[in-house]
């Protein structure tokens, strides 16, 4: 009886853990969504609201952080158990980086309201909604343990690059053809890069989901094709 109680106990305790894992999930999910609306609506309000709703991310990363030692410590799961108790903690710092990033490109958005709007924007809009739906991709995976799904979604972050340097180039151009433009480009080109790199953290995160539901490590090599640092634009000819 006492037995059965402890795995009752502890069973309820992973689905505690994993509830606040898909909480924190959802709340960087949202926050990347605000941000990106704050961004085209040029809605400097909303993007601090953004900014200041990434304190509730941090703080359920920290709760998780807790529970999990305390369970690691007190109950020292093996085998699946404790890759799940493992998984949650990796996975929260990884949502918490997402959730860092969603504040930087709101931060930008403000920045962005004292300049004239530009056309990149529309870009950079749908490469964040793309990002968007990986990550709840990632999190309908985790919720249902489906590596698969995990899979699928890890596949995307080609994608992701993908835009990231047409986007790249398209505000080199911006910048070199005037030099009003520097300023706000700059903004937008790290906007995309924190885009890009919330990619990156829910590929980790797909990567951290299949390991748990089989065991083993994506055999497939990482997609990855991030250019920019080889990027080269030619300057645009002078008119007589």
């Amino acid at each position: 009886m006492t037995t059965e109680h402890t795995v009752k106990s502890f069973d309820e305790e992973l689905k505690r853990l994993s509830d606040l894992v898909a909480q924190m999930g959802g709340l960087a999910e949202a926050q990347l969504q605000a941000a990106i609306e704050a961004l085209v609506s040029r809605d400097a309000e909303q993007a601090a609201r953004v900014v200041q709703n990434d304190a509730r991310i941090d703080q359920l990363e920290r709760q998780i952080s807790t529970q999990t030692i305390r369970m690691l410590a007190l109950r020292q799961p093996m085998a699946q158990d404790l890759r799940q108790v493992v998984a949650a903690l990796k996975i929260s710092s990884d949502i918490e980086r997402i959730g860092d990033y969603a504040a930087n490109v709101a931060k930008r958005a403000i920045a962005l309201t004292q300049s004239p709007p530009m056309r990149p924007v529309g870009g950079i809009a749908r490469m964040g909604r793309l990002v968007q739906q990986i990550i709840k991709d990632i999190l309908d995976a985790y919720g249902a343990h489906d590596a698969d799904k995990a899979v699928a979604a890890w596949k995307r972050d080609q994608e992701v690059d993908d835009m990231y340097n047409s986007l790249f180039r398209e505000l080199l151009t911006y910048m070199m053809e005037d030099p009003r433009n520097i300023g706000p480009s700059t903004h937008l080109i790290f906007i995309a890069k924190n885009i890009e790199r919330m990619g990156d953290h829910a590929t980790n995160v797909a990567e951290i989901i299949h390991f748990l539901v089989r065991g083993e490590d994506i055999s497939e090599a990482r997609p990855k094709s991030d250019k920019t640092s080889f990027a080269v634009v030619t300057p645009p000819e002078e008119t007589a």
